[in-house]
């Protein structure tokens, strides 16, 4: 067991508190910049979150109301944030790759009041895919369109700022109470809606910050999502509460992210696998080392020990390692950042900084040193708990959060992950329940049975593989490949990252005694291909 808490101090500020105090103090100071846009000064961002807080105090929102937004890493999502935070409203961030499916269910299970969408990014229309489940969203009452005209039944954002003013009163609702609500895959195939307050996003910001020794001298290049954890905290929430400013990126592709870099002097990422892969082979390729990046924590997929001794080895400066944490749980571990821990930046899961972790067998026993278990962490930066009380008392032993993931410490106070007991995929960092997918699959009037298992992806970390059992019919054995699926995916309105990569046919499944499919087998036999 790693007893490493060492602070559970808490800012006890919220970030509409500390965004006042900045601007007053520095108005005119760069906070966040983005790929294609004005850098975001704290004044002007203030400003306009404080007409779009008026604008949502007289559409009757308020404090403890939940509001929505599936939207890029655009600086409106900013104002969205900070908005929320002057009249004490609760945010629920939502991917933008998530469809008709995931969005009703979790509108409806977060009760969101008012929801912000793009009009169209990349190849989805917003608007349109709103509209066709709106009747199914008893609780919804306005819908905001960003960079959009509206309609009818949708109000435009732009002309909200444009229609009030920026002078607001702040409303006091304390760091402790809850802030965000971020919707995770759960086993069960339901997302499971995690809760976390003002104070334990900073703590997990605070943790970062003090491991990584970063200081007004450094840059965070973020291409994850803001409306991710990763990109939540240290995308959108860390330049407030610190002298870092913040690169965000929309829509991911390696030259321009290079361009970037190299063009604010970008030091550090955290990020996942597929990222800190394609700079790597953009560096080899390119011979541009990337000089001013000095630190990447790479976490959300496996991540192969030989990638991170070649970043050292390629790039000019950069320290990469393995991170390891949840949503539940952010950054249990931050790395190691020294160049003499190479090796265990490559073959650990990193330092556990400010948590404790315990690990257990399956009676609920102690494990020692360097003995494989299944993983329990507590900290100051760990969730409130789940929104479902139950969800919370299930995943809950002492205060301690199990994390569901098989692995051991070590003497170097690192943690090892071996396997994974929850039944996800992390794909590119996302976290994608094989049952959501299985529930789907058996829908389809040819499949009897399926089981989806998570498979190595040499870019993305784990791909989706879905095994299958055929319907007895008279036209023999089954005959479905991963092309004849897609219509059937298409009609679900599974999002498009969830859909399997690849499809095997089975006779039968191998079973456990109880008739449990043997999903460790299936995984496996992928890994050995």
């Amino acid at each position: 067991m790693l007893r490493e808490i060492v602070s559970d101090a808490f800012r006890n500020q919220t970030i509409a508190e500390v965004a006042l105090e900045k601007a007053n103090k520095r108005p005119e100071q760069e906070i966040i910049f983005h790929e294609n846009e004005p850098a975001i000064k704290i004044s002007s961002i203030v400003e306009e979150a404080g007409c779009l807080a008026n604008s949502l105090r007289r559409l009757g929102m308020i404090a403890g109301d939940v509001i929505s937004f599936q939207l890029p890493s655009w600086r409106e999502a900013v104002a969205i944030d900070l908005a929320a935070s002057i009249l004490g409203l609760v945010v629920n961030p939502i991917i933008p790759i998530y469809r008709e499916k995931e969005l009703k269910f979790i509108l409806n299970d977060a009760n969101t009041k008012l929801l912000f969408i793009p009009e169209k990014f990349r190849s989805t229309n917003y608007q349109e895919m709103i509209g066709s489940i709106r009747s199914s969203l008893p609780n919804l009452e306005h819908v905001i369109v960003v960079r959009g005209a509206g309609n009818s039944q949708q109000l435009s954002y732009e002309k909200l700022i444009e229609a009030s003013e920026s002078n607001f009163t702040l409303k006091r609702v304390g760091a402790d109470g809850l802030k965000v609500l971020m919707y995770t895959s759960g086993t069960t195939g339901v997302p499971k809606a995690v809760m976390h307050s003002q104070n334990t996003l900073c703590r997990a910001i605070d943790n970062t910050v003090n491991a990584w020794n970063l200081n007004n001298g450094d840059m965070m290049f973020m291409p994850s999502p803001v409306t991710h954890i990763t990109g939540f905290a240290n995308g959108m929430e860390l330049p407030f509460y610190t002298d870092i400013p913040s690169l965000l990126m929309t829509q991911w592709d390696v030259n321009r992210a290079a361009k970037l870099i190299n063009e604010y002097r970008a030091t550090l990422c955290i990020s996942a696998t597929p990222f800190l892969q394609e700079l790597l082979d953009y560096a080899e390729r390119s011979g541009d080392g990337l000089p001013s990046l000095r630190l990447f924590g790479c976490g959300g997929a496996a991540v192969p020990p030989e990638l991170i001794r070649r970043v050292h080895n390629i790039m000019d400066r950069c320290c990469a390692f393995r991170v390891y944490g949840s949503t539940e749980a952010p950054l249990v571990s931050t790395g190691f950042i020294n160049p003499e821990e190479i090796e265990l930046a490559a073959t650990t899961d990193g330092k556990v900084t400010n948590w404790d972790v315990m690990v257990i067998n399956d009676k609920g026993k102690k494990m020692s040193v360097g003995v494989d278990g299944e993983l329990l962490v507590k900290g100051p930066a760990m969730m409130l708990g789940y929104k479902d009380p139950q969800q919370t008392d299930h995943s809950m032993t002492d205060g301690y959060f199990h994390t569901g993931d098989i692995g051991y410490v070590t003497t170097d106070k690192a943690v090892v992950i071996t396997d994974r007991k929850k039944d996800l995929i992390i794909r590119g960092g996302e976290n994608i329940s094989a049952k959501e997918i299985e529930d789907v699959l058996h829908a389809h009037p040819d499949i009897r049975e399926a089981a989806v298992v998570s498979m190595p992806h040499a870019r993305l970390g784990e791909g989706v593989c879905a095994f299958l059992t055929g319907q007895s019919n008279e036209f023999g054995a089954l005959k479905l490949t991963v092309a004849d699926l897609y219509p059937f995916l298409s009609q679900s309105g599974l999002a498009r990252q969830k859909w399997p990569e690849k499809v095997v046919v089975l006779d039968d499944f191998e079973r456990t005694a109880s008739g449990k499919i043997r999903k460790d087998l299936l995984r496996q036999g992928l890994r050995e291909d």
